[in-house]
């Protein structure tokens, strides 16, 4: 196992739980752009299909389960448990400006041309960008809470990592 990935895997994890705790204890989601939790869910899901077919690891398993699961916890807690604090005027950014050109993005430059190979491309371009629509509430709004400032720099930091993961894969 490598150590960077796990610290890596523990630390994005952390953020996902502060963030649930921190919805549910509020019994709010004010300030957290459901548009960007959309996007990390599908980030998740296209990335991890893999699941369906191939066994890595238990730790690996588990890990991809997780992380899909929580981000579905995430917009379920949104959009249906405290649906009346979710703001709907300020989370407005078109999230399809994000999700065709990353489709394309990874119709065009991949590293195998197969399905699982496109959806993992496509994963990594659109975690890069997914925390768009989460600055965009901030910048209308004005208001960014502490702990959802650090949750949202995680995944900023995750995504970056992606990137470099995805041009390192694209130079082997």
């Amino acid at each position: 196992m490598n150590i960077f990935r796990l610290l890596g895997d523990l630390s994005h994890l952390l953020a996902i739980i502060i963030l649930l705790l921190k919805i549910w204890k509020t019994r709010s989601c004010a300030g957290i752009s459901g548009k960007s939790q959309i996007l990390f869910a599908i980030v998740y899901t296209s990335r991890y299909l893999d699941l369906l077919t191939t066994y890595v690891s238990a730790y690996n398993t588990v890990m991809k389960f997780v992380f899909i699961s929580a981000s579905f916890a995430t917009i379920y807690l949104m959009y249906v448990k405290f649906k009346a604090t979710y703001d709907h005027n300020h989370d407005t950014f078109r999230i399809e400006f994000l999700l065709v050109p990353c489709l394309v993005l990874a119709l065009l430059i991949n590293h195998e041309f197969t399905v699982m190979e496109i959806l993992w491309t496509f994963s990594i371009y659109l975690e890069s960008v997914a925390i768009l629509p989460q600055l965009f509430l901030v910048s209308k709004t004005g208001e960014a809470e502490s702990i959802t400032s650090h949750y949202f720099f995680e995944r900023k930091e995750t995504a970056v990592a992606g990137v470099n993961e995805l041009s390192t894969a694209m130079h082997c």
